[in-house]
Parts: C-alpha cells; structure tokens; sequence
C-alpha cells in the first residue's frame, strides 16, 4: 500500500509503460458507457462507419493482442533476464523476445485474413466488395420472388484468399512461442497442462490418421474428416482455432477482458496507487479492538476489505500483512496461526463481493449469468467464509489467554486526510453495487423516477416509462452491466484521487498506475493464450464430454443422481475438488478455475447439479488452493513477512480456512444457499424446469433453517479445529463434534432436529464443565 510509484529507468520499461498505457487508453474508450445521443452524433459528424466505443471485435481483438503481445516481450523480457547468464542464454532470450512480437504480428495478420468479417487478402483484390454485392443481390431477388421488403445487408461471405495451409505451421508455431513465454510470466505449472492436453491432442491424430476409427477405443481416436484420411481435413479446426468467437485464441477470453474485465483490473492499479489502504487497516484496527483477537480479526476485516478490491491472495498479504502480522505477532499470536489467519483472509478477497477478481468474471462468461447476479450468489457463502475466520481467532485467542485492548490507540485514530481517503475506497465499491444491483426496468419505474416527475405507464405485462431525462437515460444504460459499472467506478476515483494531496503534488501517479494496469492485462492475456490451448483441445478430442458421459453413466447405473443417492454425488464433488486443488497448485485462479470447469464440469452437470451451482463449487477450490500445501502461494507469501516455516505455514492457513473447503458442499447440495435463480435450474433437458423441492425462488423461513444450521456447524468445526472452546478439547469430543457437525446438516429433519439438540448439549456441558473446573480451582 506504498503510493509512491519507483520505476527503473530502462528504455524497455518506459516503452513497456508506454504501450500498457496505450492499451488502457483503448481498453476504456470500448467499455465507456452508452451516453444518449452520443452514438447518434458521432455517426452524424464522422460517418455511421467510426465508433469511439464498443469497437468492432474483429478489429479491436488482433489491435489489442499486439499491443499486448509486445508489451509482454518489453516488460518481461527474456533477453534481460538472461543478459548475464552467458551468450547462448542471451541468444536464446533474445529470440524468444523476437518470436514473440513476431509470431503476435502474424497471428493478428492471420486473424484478419482468414476472419469472414474481413478478409484482409480479398479486401485488397477487391474480391470482398464484389462478393459482398453480389450475395446481397441474390438476398433483393430472392426477397422479392417471395414478396418480401429487399434486405440492405447481407450474411458475411466466406473468404476467398485465405493462408491455406499455411495456417498449421502458423499455429503451430504460435503455441509453442506462445506456451515459451508463460513459463518465463506464470510458471510451469499452467504450461506443463496445457502441454500434456496438447499431446494428447497430436496422439489422437495421429492415430485417427494411421489407424483410422473403426474399433478405436473414443478417448484414442480424434476423427478429423471423412476417407481417405488426410490431415488437410483439419484446416477447419485450425480456422477454430485462430478466429471462433467461443474457444479461439483471440475468442471469448479476449471479449471477457475487453469487454467486462478491463475497467476492474484498471481500478484495481488505481487502487493501488491511494493512500485508502493504510485507512482502511487503521477502520478495521478500530472496529476489533475490543475483540479478544484484535489484529487477528482487523487482518480478517482488512482482508476482505481490501481483497474485494484487489482480487489476489498474494496481492493481499503483501498490502494488509505487512502491518497485520507484526501486531498479531506484537499481541502473542503464534507465527504459524498469523501467517496462516492472514493468507486465509486474503485468499478470501476473490470470494468477496462485489469485486471479486477476474475468475468471477470468467466465471460469469462461461455461466451466462450476469455478474450482477455472481455477487448475489456470493454473498452468504462468504459472509460464512469469514464468520469461521473469525470464530477460529476467537477460539485462538481464549486458547492463548490474549484479551482485548479495547482502548483506542494513537494508531487508529482517523484523520481528516484518512476519512477522505475512506471515501476514495468506498464510494467507487458503492457506486458498483448501486449500478449491478439495479435492474435496468426499475430505473424508468422506480422511486427515483418518480421523483423526477416521469410518467410510468402500468400494463398487465407491467411497468414502462415514457421520455426519462438525460440523466435517468444513463443511469438506465449503465445499469446491471458490469463493464459500465467498473468503468464509472474508475472515473470516479480518478476524480477523487485530487483528494490526496500526495495525488495532486504528483499526478503522473495516476498515469503510472493505468500504465500498470495495461502491463497487468497484457500479462493477463498471455495467461489466457495457454487456457485456451487447452480449451480448443479438449473441444478438438471431446475428452471432457467422454469422461463425463462414462462417469456420470457409471453413477446412475449406481442410483447416484442428485437426490437420489447423496453419496455418490459425494464422492464425484470430491474428486472435483481433488483435481481443483491439483490442478491449482502453483497457479494463478483463473486458469486453475478454467481447466477444472472444463475438464469437470459436464460430469457435475450430469448428476444433476444446475450449470452455475458445478462452477460456483469449481471456483470456490480454485481460491482454494492459494492455501493447499504442498504449493499455497498465499500462505508462503505470509511466511516470507512472518519469517515461518511456510509448509506450516500453509496447514495453518487450510486449519484457519477449513471453511473455504466445506462451503461449496454444503451450496452444492442446499443451491438455494446462492440465492439466485440459475443455481436451481434443472440441468437435465425434458424434466421440471427447476431441481426436485426447488422452485427458483427465496424463501426467508426456509432459507433462515438452514443458515442457523449451517452456522452451529461452521462453529463446531471452528471448534475442533483450534481444539479449544472454553476450555481444551480432549479427542473424543473432537470426533463427537465433527459427527455432529455433519449430522446438523443432513436434509432429513428427523436427523438433523435431534443433532442440533444435542450439539447444543455437548456446547453447554463443555461450558459447564470449564466453569466446575474453574471452581474447583478457586
């Protein structure tokens, strides 16, 4: 949370900054939001053809890709990183930097030429223009054989000129540069995967190709076209793989970012910037400092505050924990137990509304649930998330005898310059929140409406208004679209950022910070090239649909659909876990989120569990494995400020967060938990519209029965994992608890009624017992 912004002075980090600040530029002018009449007017003044916002995806897409391409060879350099490692690293770095610029040029120029929206080769021959006119006079003459009005437009016709084959040793060469430089951006792990969904891929292929598809077991054989085989049948994937708008290279992980992600990473670099960040620790020093665990629960508040902002777990601790651990540690908190509390809380920033970092964006996209709804569905399950954060620091605290300061020091007071710096952090959160959660027919029907003097027309199908004024226009077109609601947050705070006297001696901090932005997003992408190696592959073989077709038809021959048979349903949620974690470990969320959504998510889908539900339940372990040793790079980035052993570390962090992992389990089976209607949706085409009991909506009484439910055992658990309430735990009454824990939460009342009776018997003798014991020692 320093604001002042140190840059190294190096040509390539100044042009690196230069194009990252290029690519913000164009980034924001996409997503600015639709302002009456201003569309109209350009098209008046420039010509129906210019845009200055939500450019054309065929263009905006290959434009971007290179100014990311080339802002990831400057910024992350291999040549600079192997200067002084000897001349053939240097070589070698060199022409990895070379390879990628070149290979981002060639793509983009292949994008436009195999595209049917351009084509590039056929626009310069000027065989478009003819085909285009003579496709639309077949549409006027057909149109008037039938008695229809004539079209003005016309379908896109294919490319003529295209690459050919040229196009596989185009993309062949793009993926291994393009996989090359993850590992030297985001580390093997993400690229070992890709590469291994890759193999497999060629193996299918080949063998498809030498052997053909009769008796070929389906997970050996990718059948690419018809007899005699030839690889040339592949072309049309190949056309997939560069230009489809859903799985290609510049598809729909390009829209996500252009179009929704971009104004929240932009906010995120700005954030990072203010001075709001040492506030906020000193509100949550404030708020806890009459509880027993202090800093340990302002490291919670903090945490969630912040991480709702940033988005990233290792971001997290090393803003909130460098002033979090040292007062834990300061007040007795073991340095395990601190480590551990802070990467627990700060892994739980990117499960925290309303911002909750690019995987919940993803997630959206892939979901088709507006994000104005994913932070609905995220809200319990966090508010639990954090509850059970800080019933273990409770817990902690009693075990070690630490109390409660509850006076206020000099290092919580707020200042006038701090309370300005709140509102630079809360009001673009709030303006957020106000823009997604208002649906756009509330605006012309609403109160405020209303008080504008609008006039409302009621209808049987319901409510309309007629002529809303400027204002309430915008308000209405920015409203449940999180791309405009993201973007206004950012202007917002750039014009409070004036506030900051530090902001106003040194603006260019503000340029620096969006320059950040554009080399987060360009590095970002880069990310995004190796998931979508493995998504066009595993598209190419069909191996997720074969392992969940297998699967889920192993299941059902068992009774285990939803419902029917909770433990087979179990043990599937289970291993979609296992592979979660696994495939997390070392990796930043969004690809860990993305590859298990991929690989397991129809097998979830399949028993029965509603599309948004299975990936809400992948993503939440995604988040997970940010704190799951043997690779939890959020409780190793605690160690380093700790000075701890980090693999204890991170058991301690899995000890504190053990919550993080019972969450999605308990959503998956109660999806009423999510509080939206997609998470009820029947899955299973042909059945009742909504899963058995449910009906897509809330019901308070019902949904109050589970939550008191849920939170005796979140609180048990809470319990057995510090091994200490009142007094300590003695293991038979650890095992007790955890029968009960799952006991509470069974769907039966005739089980879960008697459990909470006597989980609440054991809780009151434990009592009573501390105090006899208490007694007898007085």
């Amino acid at each position: 949370m320093n604001t002042d912004v140190v840059r190294p002075t190096s040509l390539f980090t100044r042009l690196s900054l230069v194009l990252g600040l290029v690519l913000v530029i164009i980034g924001l002018l996409n997503t600015l939001p639709s302002f009456p009449g201003l569309d109209d007017w350009v098209s008046d003044t420039f010509g129906k053809d210019v845009k200055i916002r939500r450019f054309s995806f065929e263009y905006l897409a290959p434009l971007c890709f290179l100014v990311m391409m080339c802002t990831v060879a400057l910024d992350q350099s291999m040549a600079r990183l192997f200067r002084n490692k000897g001349p053939l690293k240097y070589a070698f770095g060199l022409g990895m930097d070379f390879a990628l610029v070149i290979m981002a040029v060639v793509v983009s120029a292949s994008y436009l030429i195999e595209i049917d929206s351009v084509c590039l080769i056929d626009q310069f021959t000027g065989e478009r223009a003819e085909l285009i006119a003579r496709a639309l006079q077949e549409e006027i003459e057909f149109n008037e054989s039938m008695g229809l009005p004539p079209p003005t437009t016309v379908d896109d016709p294919s490319c003529i000129n295209t690459l050919g084959l040229g196009i596989f040793p185009i993309m062949a060469l793009a993926i291994i540069v393009f996989l090359g430089y993850n590992v030297r951006v985001w580390g093997l792990p993400l690229v070992a995967v890709a590469i291994a969904i890759a193999t497999y891929t060629m193996l299918t292929v080949f063998i498809w190709y030498f052997f053909g598809a009769d008796d070929m077991n389906k997970y050996l054989v990718t059948k690419l076209g018809g007899e005699p085989r030839m690889l040339l049948d592949g072309r049309p994937n190949m056309q997939d793989i560069l230009v489809n708008n859903a799985q290609g290279i510049l598809g729909r992980f390009m829209a996500i970012l252009m179009n929704t992600v971009f104004p929240y990473i932009v906010l995120g670099a700005l954030f990072g910037v203010s001075a709001g960040g040492q506030s906020l620790i000193k509100v949550a020093f404030l708020w806890t400092r009459r509880l027993r665990g202090g800093p340990a629960h302002a490291a919670i508040v903090s945490s969630a505050m912040f991480g709702t902002i940033s988005g990233g777990p290792v971001v997290n601790v090393l803003s909130t924990g460098v002033l979090t651990i040292p007062m834990m540690l300061k007040r007795g908190f073991q340095r395990t137990f601190s480590g551990g509390i802070e990467a627990a809380a700060s892994s739980g920033g990117q499960i925290m509304p309303p911002v909750m970092g690019v995987a919940a964006f993803v997630l959206s996209a892939m979901t088709v649930v507006p994000y104005r709804e994913v932070i609905i569905a995220a809200s319990l399950p966090a508010l639990a998330y954090f509850g059970c954060l800080f019933l273990t620091v409770v817990f902690q605290a009693r075990k070690q005898g630490i109390e409660a300061v509850g006076d206020v020091t000099d290092d919580m007071r707020l200042t006038g310059e701090d309370k300005l710096h709140l509102v630079m952090i809360f009001a673009p959160i709030l303006l957020i929140l106000v823009l997604l959660l208002t649906p756009k027919e509330a605006v012309g029907c609403g109160p405020l409406a209303g008080l504008w003097g609008v006039q409302q027309i009621i209808t049987e199908n319901g409510c309309r208004a007629e002529s809303l004024p400027w204002l309430l226009q915008l308000f209405q077109n920015s409203a449940g679209d999180a791309g405009s609601a993201g973007w206004w947050a950012t202007a917002l705070l750039v014009v409070l950022f004036f506030l900051d006297k530090k902001i106003r001696q040194s603006p260019q901090k503000i340029l620096a910070a969006l320059a950040d932005a554009g080399l987060l997003v360009s590095r970002l992408y880069l990310m995004f090239l190796a998931v979508s190696v493995i998504d066009f592959c595993l598209n190419f073989t069909g191996l997720s649909n074969y392992i969940a077709i297998d699967i889920v038809g192993w299941l059902r021959e068992s009774g285990g659909i939803i419902g029917e048979n909770a433990f087979f349903l179990l043990l599937a949620l289970m291993a979609t876990m296992l592979m979660a974690i696994l495939l997390g470990m070392g990796m930043p969320t969004v690809p860990a989120y993305i590859n298990v959504a991929l690989l397991m998510g129809p097998m979830l889908v399949g028993l029965g569990i509603a599309t948004f539900t299975a990936h809400m339940f992948i993503f939440y372990f995604a988040v997970a494995s940010a704190i799951t040793p043997p690779v939890a790079i959020a409780a190793f980035a605690a160690a380093s400020i700790t000075k701890a052993d980090p693999m204890r570390t991170g058991v301690a962090a899995v000890r504190a967060g053990v919550v993080i992992f019972v969450v999605p389990f308990i959503f998956a089976f109660y999806p009423e938990l999510l509080l939206i209607e997609a998470a009820q949706l029947n899955p299973v085409g042909g059945g009742e519209r909504y899963l058995e009991g449910l009906d897509g909506g809330v019901h308070p009484t019902h949904l109050a029965w589970i939550a008191v439910r849920i939170a005796l055992a979140l609180y048990l658990l809470a319990s057995v994992l510090a091994r200490f309430e009142a007094r300590p735990m003695g293991r038979i009454e650890m095992g007790i608890r955890l029968v009960l824990c799952v006991l509470v939460l069974m769907k039966s009342v005739i089980i879960a009624g008697p459990a909470i009776v006597v989980a609440l018997g054991v809780i009151a003798w434990h009592w009573r017992s501390k105090n006899s014991a208490g007694m007898a020692t007085a």
